[in-house]
């Protein structure tokens, strides 16, 4: 089966986060998708549309046929690596803090 796949790394989004905003456009045609991200009101959704763009361009060049008949066949988050920070506490103490990535995958076919 011929597809293409995007893939974004190194996202500073938690990937709890993302996977709430790719787990929303899985299994829908990419223009459907295209247009439920634009008016998504999360930080996410700007980063996934941009991915998903990326994917239906790549189909493009492997000239897999009409963008309007894409589908998401697959879509996931995986986490990147953590940035581990400190903040002071009282009495000398430091309390973590965890800034976390990810790495968005957004695989689109024809339907």
């Amino acid at each position: 089966m011929a597809e293409a796949r995007a893939l974004l790394r190194h996202v500073r989004i938690t990937p709890r986060k993302a996977r709430e905003v790719v787990n929303m456009v899985r299994g829908r045609q990419a223009q459907e998708a295209l247009h439920l991200l634009r008016y998504t009101h999360r930080a996410a959704a700007r980063v996934v549309e941009q991915v998903l763009q990326s994917a239906v361009a790549n189909a493009g060049q492997k000239e897999l046929g009409d963008p309007d008949s894409l589908k998401i066949v697959k879509a996931y988050v995986d986490g990147g690596p953590v940035f581990k920070r400190f903040r002071a506490r009282s009495m000398g103490r430091a309390n973590p803090i965890l800034k976390r990535t990810s790495h968005i995958t957004l695989v689109v076919a024809p339907a």
